[in-house]
Parts: C-alpha cells; sequence; structure tokens
C-alpha cells in the first residue's frame, strides 16, 4: 500500500553511512541509472527489530505485494519470514525464492477461481498444502468449498483446506483515507456478522472439506498512532473468542501489517510499540477462548528504508526557481505521483564531483521531476547542491512499493536490481528488462 504524503526537507548523505552513499554510486557507475539498490545491512536491522517485537511462536509473513523481487524475498524469508501472497503470481515467486508451501499464506480480495483452484489442488493427498487461505466472502467461500468437496479433501489422506476469515474491523485508523483498509467502508473483509455467518455456513455446508480456521484483518498502512489497530485486534480477539466456544479448531488470529516507516526525524511507533499491546488484549480473553496462534504480514517496514532508486541528472534550468529533470519517475517509483507520497532524494555527486561526509555544500530547493510524458510525473521539491547533467541522486526509501508497481510506459525497460552486501559488495539480483 501506498504511504501518506510526507512533507519536510530533505535529509543529507551525510546522514547515512558513508558506506552507502559509495556502494550507490558504485552500482550506477556498474549497471547505469536508473537502478533499484537493496542495503542488505539495513534490511537486516529491519527483520531483526521486527523479530525481537514478535518473537516465536509468532507467525512472520512477509507480504510481497511490498517487493516482489525474488531475491529480495528470499533475503527477507531467511531472517526468520514466511511469505504472505496475494496470486498465483506472488505465489510462483515465493516457491522460486525457495519458500515451501507451508510457510506460505494466501489472501487478497482480487482471489481468481484460478488461485482457489491451485491452492485445492496443493492439498491432495502425499502434496503440500498452503499454511491458509484467507477467505474475503460468502462468494469466494462457495466457490472454494465447491472445489474442495470435488477434489475429495477432508476425506481419506486428503486433509482439509485451512481457511481464515478476513474481518473488516470497522475501525478508524491514524493514515490517510487510501490506506485505511479496516475502515468500514471499504472494500476488504466481511463484517462480524458476516463473517460469523460464514463460519456457521461452511460447518453446514463444506462437508469437512474446508477448515475454518481463525480470523484475518488488516488495519492498514503508514499507521501513525496504535489505536486503530489496537481497536481492531480487540474485535478480531471477540470474534476469534465467540466461534472457539464451538469449533476447537478456530485457533487462529492474523492481524495485518501496517508498521510505518516515516522519513528520518519523524516520530512514528516502531513494531515494539504495537507489540506491548497484544499481552493486555490476550489477558482480557478467557484462556480457553484465546487463539494459540497469532500472525502478522508485515511488508513495508521490511524492505522500505533498505531500499533506494539510483537516477542521474538529465536537465537543469529556471522555472519560476530551480527544476531538476531525472532519468527516474513514475515507471520506476509511481508513488508521488499517485498519491503524493514523499520520497527524501539525495545527492551523490555535485558538479560532477563525489560529495564527501564531511563536505558543506551550497544547498537551495530543487523540483525535482521524472523523465516520463506525463506532467504528473513529479517527485516533489527537495534540498540538493549544485548539479548538472549526469550528477547522481539517490531516491531514498525506496525498497517498498517500487519495484513491485513499476512499469515499462513509454517502452521503457525495468530497471535492474542490485544487493548491497553487508562487506559493501554489489550482487546483481535482477538485470533490467522490458
Amino acid at each position: 500500500m501506498p504511504s501518506p504524503t510526507d512533507s519536510g526537507r530533505s535529509p543529507a548523505i551525510e546522514a547515512y553511512p558513508p558506506a552507502i552513499a559509495d556502494g550507490l554510486r558504485a552500482a550506477a557507475a556498474r549497471h547505469g541509472t536508473p537502478v533499484y539498490v537493496t542495503d542488505l545491512a539495513t534490511l537486516d536491522r529491519a527483520a531483526a527489530a521486527i523479530r525481537d517485537a514478535f518473537p516465536d511462536p509468532w507467525i512472520r509473513q512477509y507480504s510481497l505485494k511490498a517487493n516482489d523481487v525474488p531475491e529480495i524475498v528470499a533475503e527477507v524469508t531467511a531472517r526468520g519470514f514466511g511469505a504472505n501472497v496475494v496470486s498465483r503470481g506472488e505465489w510462483a515467486v515465493a516457491r522460486r525464492a525457495g519458500i515451501p508451501n507451508g510457510r506460505i499464506t494466501l489472501e487478497g480480495v482480487g482471489k481468481t477461481d484460478a488461485d482457489l483452484r491451485d491452492a485445492v489442488r496443493a492439498t491432495g493427498a502425499g502434496k503440500a498444502p498452503l499454511a491458509w487461505v484467507a477467505l474475503e466472502s460468502a462468494d469466494e467461500a462457495e466457490v472454494v468449498t465447491r472445489m474442495a468437496r470435488r477434489a475429495g479433501l477432508g476425506r481419506g489422506l486428503r486433509p482439509p483446506l485451512d481457511v481464515l476469515i478476513r474481518l473488516n474491523p470497522d475501525v478508524t485508523a491514524d493514515t490517510i483515507a487510501e490506506l485505511a483498509v479496516g475502515d468500514g467502508a471499504s472494500k476488504f473483509g466481511m463484517t462480524e456478522t458476516e463473517a460469523t455467518g460464514l463460519v456457521e455456513w461452511l460447518g453446514s455446508n463444506a462437508g469437512g472439506a474446508v477448515r475454518p480456521r481463525g480470523i484475518h484483518l488488516h488495519v492498514g498502512s503508514q499507521l501513525r498512532a496504535v489505536d486503530g489497530w489496537r481497536d481492531a485486534v480487540r474485535r478480531g480477539l471477540a470474534v476469534v473468542g465467540l466461534l472457539r466456544g464451538g469449533l476447537g479448531s478456530f485457533d487462529t488470529l492474523d492481524v495485518g501489517g501496517g508498521f510505518p516507516v516515516l522519513p528520518l526525524g519523524e516520530p512514528a511507533p516502531g513494531p515494539e510499540r504495537f507489540a506491548r499491546e497484544v499481552p493486555a488484549l490476550l489477558t482480557a480473553v478467557p484462556e480457553d477462548r484465546r487463539p494459540t496462534r497469532l500472525a502478522i504480514e508485515p511488508g513495508r517496514a521490511l524492505v522500505a528504508r533498505a531500499g533506494w532508486l539510483v537516477a542521474s541528472v538529465l536537465h537543469v534550468r529556471e522555472r519560476g526557481g530551480r527544476q531538476v529533470v531525472i532519468d527516474a519517475g513514475m515507471t520506476e517509483l509511481i508513488r508521488p505521483a499517485l498519491y503524493g507520497a514523499r520520497h527524501p532524494i539525495v545527492a551523490l555527486t555535485s558538479l560532477g564531483r563525489p560529495i564527501a561526509a564531511a563536505e558543506r555544500l551550497a544547498i537551495e530547493p530543487a523540483r525535482v521531476e521524472g523523465p516520463i510524458c506525463e506532467s504528473t510525473d513529479v517527485l516533489g521539491v527537495h534540498d540538493l547542491p549544485p548539479l548538472r547533467r549526469g550528477d547522481l541522486v539517490a531516491i531514498s526509501e525506496a525498497g517498498a512499493y517500487a519495484a513491485s508497481l513499476a512499469s515499462t510506459y513509454n517502452g521503457r525497460p525495468r530497471a535492474p536490481q542490485v544487493l548491497l552486501e553487508m562487506d559493501g559488495r554489489l550482487r546483481r539480483a535482477r538485470q533490467a528488462r522490458s
């Protein structure tokens, strides 16, 4: 999901470790621009922060929609995460990254019959079923139940298909409207009445082929406060407790993600702040009604800050103020054009020279624009030193919802993906492709 519009001054490159600036310049020299670079040291720290906040036995699933490059998926899941996918395409990426079906969960409001059919087929005798499928509606449940019964799931050696029921928690989240997927009017999930009714329907009509295992919910992205998230988890626990009384296998609550990544210096609750809410919420539920499996599915919080998009300057000119046009834009990072999201931009070179960590240059505002033939291809106003054609800039916090939303509009090839290793070496993850 995209993030809210951010404001504030662009941090200087000195705000980041010198090794990152060196690695970004080296990636541009070796692979050209635009180029995506993922700093594995930053990724490692983000993964550790979430593992520390939500340790085992929490089930931690990485939401592939944030960044679906297979090599990056593999790096994330090697750090203690499974994969959360929303389509057969993302499922295939997870498998290419080496993740077994048992560590993959399928959700999403747009699951097709083909997606559901493959989930059923993976649940046959001697096969490797998905951990679970989250159902969005009664319509979806009817389709998958018909498929599961026809496949003979739940009989003989064939296990049933495990499903969660997506609850729309109908809460107010501290984020922009476009990200508030837990709002009662959003297209995601079911009301409490619909969810409990669906579990009863499955009990009467699934013939054991589909097994309800719990509740899935998601409040939204870029949550600047924990209040809405806490309210949603409380409501999810209430539904699990209600249904668990008569259905012992109803044992799971997946609380989604939403942990924010805001520009450096802006206050935001970290994963540990969200985790601190959970013990009191569980204590309020009778012990025999509590879920025995708890899951989260962060995406942005894992990969956003680790990712950079390096670009070259194409034009510098006066247009009622300094205008800088670069060779990366909405085809590589659509979020500023689509939602007004702000990604800080820093200069890696000035007038052809690398910028040293201690160097102090004249800084002035510049309106940065992309190369696409659309007037909305604008990346915002940023404080930058003197620039000329060929200078390098780096767009920060581009590890989430950049590559996965990229396009080939204007006939542009997709930018290459490069990993910056812990020891400073560069490893190409994906070459440029059309």
